[in-house]
């Protein structure tokens, strides 16, 4: 991941939705506001408009994309994304962009926009959470607090590209205007990431 040295074309705080059918979305919301952005809840179609970022939080992948589905979101929201809207996706997130969920719940549905292949809860169930300093490509200074809960595991990253690695595997992969985790940035008091989110959505 190259490190942006700049705060793009626009002026002033950018707009960034975080989707809030289910999960930890306020976790972001404070996170995203701690470094200058605005913040919005996404919940409808209407509210992925005039945004400069969105974020899909972690949680549970199958409820989320049932509700995205229950409210007419879905689609909506994966034309904005393959339109261009830089999005940052933890956990649950990554799991609905993944082309591939090789352990999809039966008639789960995701985004496919992101060329990875995932398995659900990879790293365990939630009592097998851990944190692991993670080294993020572009990044500077220490390693990242890498919080992994109930984490989807990657096995494959197809043409995204690798920004860091855990234990030989990918945890962190960007593909153009998407940047996808495994763990839970904000669930730590490190917000190197999600500065670094507001700055792709200020340089599209």
């Amino acid at each position: 991941m190259k490190p942006l040295s700049s705060w793009g074309k626009r002026k002033g705080a950018p707009l960034i939705g975080v989707l809030a059918m289910q999960g930890a979305f306020a976790e972001h919301v404070r996170a995203l506001e701690s470094v200058g952005a605005k913040t919005r809840l996404v919940k409808t179609p209407e509210d992925l408009h005039n945004l400069d970022g969105l974020v899909l939080p972690g949680g549970e992948s199958t409820t989320m994309t049932m509700l995205m589905e229950r409210v007419g979101l879905l689609e909506p929201l994966r034309d904005a994304i393959a339109g261009g809207l830089p999005t940052l996706a933890t956990c649950a997130g990554m799991i609905v962009l993944a082309r591939e969920v090789t352990d999809g719940m039966a008639g789960q549905r995701g985004l496919g926009l992101l060329d990875i292949s995932v398995r659900r809860n990879g790293y365990g169930r939630q009592v097998d959470s851990f944190e692991a300093a993670i080294d993020v490509a572009g990044l500077d200074g220490k390693a990242f607090p890498g919080v992994f809960i109930r984490s989807p595991l990657v096995e494959s990253a197809g043409t995204a590209e690798v920004v860091a690695v855990h234990d030989g595997r990918a945890v962190a992969v960007r593909q153009g205007h998407i940047l996808a985790l495994c763990f839970h940035p904000e669930l730590t008091g490190d917000r190197r990431l999600h500065q670094e989110f507001v700055r792709m959505a200020l340089a599209s």
